[in-house]
C-alpha cells in the first residue's frame, strides 16, 4: 500500500519529526512511503532519512516567504492551534491541492491543525489517520471545540499514551472513530548497552522551562555533595541555556555539571552514562526516557501526567518521583549512585522492558490500525464499535458544552485584555 505522512516541517528538529521518521522508515520495509512536509527552510533534513522514504515539500520558505498569499492568515488550519501564525492562505492552497491529488491509500496527519486539513480535504476514498503527539488536555478549549467538529471525519486517531487515548474517548465523543494509543518507537541500538560503571548521569532535550533542568541541577547538587566524582551531562539547546549556566556557577558545580549542547544521534552519549534523568513538569510521552532505557540506563524521572508512568516501572527499571520535588529527585538519584549492583540490575531490566518500544512491535500495531482505517473507508463502516454509546455521548456532550463556554468567555475577555495593555 502507499502511505503518506503530512508533517509540519521535516527539515527541523523535534520529537514529532523524529518519531515520524522512525515510523516511516519502519513502514518503508513493506510499503511505499512518503513524507509530505508543509514547510522547507533548508536544503537537507537535520535527521537522516531512509532513501526508501520519499520527501516532498509544499512551501519552500527560502523562496516563498514573501509570497502574497503567505501574508494572509490561514482559513482551514485552525486559528487556536499554536502554530497558526506560521500557516497562511498559501499553505491552505498547497495542502488542499496535495490532498486532492494524492495517490496514497492512507494519509497520516501528525498535528491537530494538519489533522483538520486531512479530515476536511482528503478524498473520500483515502483512509484518514490523525496522530496526537501532545495531549488533549494540553489544547485550549477553542481548539478542542474545532477538533470535535473535524475529527469525526477521521477513521482512526492515535495518541502516544493510554491515558490520553482514554481522555479522548471520554471527553471528545467521536462516534465511529477508533481512538487507540500508538507509542513512539526508538530504533534498535547499534552500540553495546551501558554497563553501569561510568559515574555519569545523562539528560537530554530542549532547554526550555517545562523540562525543569534547573530542578535537575539542584537535585544533582545533593549527589555531588556526597559523591564529587559523579558528573551530570545535559544535552540540548534552548532559551534556558544562559540561566542554567548561571545556576551551575552559583551552586559551584562547574566541575560536576556540563551543558553539552545538542548531539545527534544521542545513542553514543547515552551509553557513556549509567543513569538517565528527566525532571519535566509535563511530558506527552517521554522519548528520551525510552532512548536511555534502550541503551541500558535506568531512568529517574518526575511522575508527570501521561508519559513517564507508562514507560518506567518504578523500582524495576527506574524511579518515579513527585513533580517539582527537588529532594525526592536527588534522593532517587543518590539511591542508584550508592548501589552499584542495583543500578546495573535496573539497567539490564530497562533494556528488556523497553523492547516494547522497538520498531517491530510498534510497526505491527501501526499496520493493524492502518488496515482498519482502510477497511472502514472501503466498506463505509466505522472503525470503532462498542457499547455504552448513549452514556459516552452524554459525557462527551458535557465536556463539549464546557469547552464552548470557556472559549466564549475567552473571546469576550480578549478586548478587555487588549485595552489594559
Amino acid at each position: 500500500m502507499k502511505i503518506s505522512f503530512l508533517l509540519h516541517n521535516a527539515y527541523g528538529i523535534g520529537g514529532t519529526i523524529t518519531t515520524t521518521f522512525n515510523l516511516a522508515q519502519a513502514l518503508a520495509g513493506r510499503h511505499d512511503v512518503e513524507i509530505v512536509s508543509v514547510f522547507r527552510h533548508r536544503e537537507d533534513p537535520n535527521f537522516a532519512l531512509d532513501p526508501r522514504v520519499s520527501l516532498r515539500p509544499l512551501v519552500d520558505l527560502r523562496h516563498e516567504k514573501a509570497h502574497p498569499l503567505h501574508r494572509r492568515p490561514a482559513l482551514v488550519f485552525p486559528a487556536a492551534e499554536y502554530r497558526h501564525r506560521q500557516y497562511s492562505e498559501l499553505t491552505d492552497q498547497r495542502i488542499g491541492e496535495c490532498l486532492a491529488t494524492i495517490g496514497a491509500d492512507v494519509v497520516i496527519g501528525t498535528r491537530p491543525g494538519l489533522n483538520v486539513h486531512l479530515a476536511l480535504q482528503a478524498p473520500e476514498h483515502v483512509a484518514r489517520v490523525g496522530q496526537e503527539h501532545l495531549t488533549l488536555d494540553n489544547h485550549p478549549p477553542r481548539l478542542r471545540t474545532a477538533l470535535r467538529r473535524a475529527y469525526r471525519r477521521l477513521d482512526v486517531l492515535t495518541t502516544v499514551t493510554q491515558a490520553d487515548a482514554a481522555a479522548y474517548r471520554r471527553k471528545m465523543w467521536l462516534p465511529g472513530v477508533r481512538v487507540e494509543a500508538l507509542p513512539n518507537s526508538v530504533p534498535d541500538p547499534v552500540l553495546p548497552a551501558a554497563d553501569g560503571t561510568a559515574k555519569v548521569v545523562v539528560a537530554a532535550g530542549r532547554l526550555v522551562p517545562v523540562k525543569r533542568y534547573d530542578l535537575l541541577i539542584e537535585a544533582f547538587a545533593l549527589v555531588a555533595a556526597e559523591h564529587p566524582d559523579w558528573r551530570l551531562r545535559i544535552y540540548g539547546n534552548g532559551d534556558e541555556h544562559a540561566r542554567l549556566r548561571a545556576l551551575v556557577h552559583r551552586l559551584d558545580l562547574s566541575d560536576n555539571v556540563f551543558l553539552m549542547g545538542a548531539a545527534a544521534p544521542m545513542e553514543a552519549e547515552w551509553v557513556k552514562g549509567s543513569i538517565g534523568a528527566a525532571a519535566s513538569d509535563f511530558e506527552p510521552f517521554g522519548m528520551t526516557i525510552v532512548e536511555a532505557m534502550r541503551c541500558g540506563l535506568p531512568v529517574v524521572s518526575t511522575d508527570c501526567r501521561y508519559g513517564p508512568g507508562e514507560i518506567i516501572e518504578d523500582g524495576a527499571d527506574g524511579r518515579l518521583v513527585p513533580v517539582g520535588d527537588r529532594d525526592a529527585l536527588g534522593a532517587a538519584l543518590l539511591d542508584l549512585v550508592r548501589d552499584d549492583e542495583r543500578r546495573r540490575r535496573m539497567g539490564r531490566t530497562a533494556v528488556e522492558n523497553a523492547r516494547r518500544f522497538a520498531p517491530g512491535p510498534v510497526l505491527e500495531q501501526a499496520e493493524r490500525l492502518i488496515e482498519e482505517a482502510m477497511s472502514a473507508r472501503r466498506t463505509g463502516r466505522p472503525a470503532a464499535r462498542g457499547t455504552g454509546r448513549l452514556r459516552r455521548a452524554l459525557v462527551g456532550q458535557g465536556y463539549a458544552a464546557r469547552d464552548t463556554a470557556h472559549a466564549a468567555a475567552a473571546r469576550a475577555l480578549r478586548p478587555i485584555r487588549r485595552r489594559r495593555r
